[in-house]
């Protein structure tokens, strides 16, 4: 995944880069993208939420390297949405299930201290990284969403080296 700039949190999004999508796919390939999208966006909403409530108030390099996978892992939520909304799906209303699991994820971590707080990290990343694999093998994708969301799992691998690094300074 090094093909991309994983320094971006925020990749530029231009308005003909929104476009429709799927004309003439078959219902077999529309099926397996909207469970593979609502799979991302609701991934993504975890993410997001159990980095937000791992936060402190204390102005640490933890919490700024929390604050900016949070807003990393935001972007991947609005990508996945974007794509959801061209495809002419509606996310899952399962997000809010995950926004709670996220919440006792996050605060339990948080009270665990640094420690739990990066375990999770990794545990969560390496199981998304898995599952951007997987579903971009078993997936026929347009290119501009292939590489979206290659582009969001190198995102998601650096997150990983960078709480296993942090781990191993603990």
């Amino acid at each position: 995944m090094s093909n991309y700039d994983v320094s971006v949190i925020r990749p530029e999004v231009k308005e003909e880069d929104i476009k429709f999508r799927g004309e003439g796919y078959s219902k077999k390939r529309l099926k397996s993208i909207h469970e593979a999208l609502i799979t991302f966006h609701n991934l993504e909403t975890m993410a997001t939420n159990v980095y937000k409530y791992q936060m402190t108030n204390e102005k640490s390099e933890l919490n700024r390297l929390l604050l900016a996978a949070m807003l990393n892992e935001s972007t991947h939520i609005q990508d996945f949405e974007v794509k959801l909304y061209e495809y002419g799906f509606r996310p899952s209303l399962l997000r809010y299930a995950y926004r709670m699991l996220a919440f006792l994820l996050g605060f339990i971590t948080r009270m665990l201290g640094p420690k739990a707080i990066l375990s999770l990290g990794v545990w969560v990343e390496t199981k998304a990284v898995a599952h951007y694999a997987e579903l971009l093998e078993s997936i026929e994708w347009d290119e501009e969403t292939r590489r979206m969301i290659e582009k969001d799992q190198a995102d998601e691998d650096l997150h990983i080296s960078r709480w296993s690094a942090r781990l191993n300074e603990i």
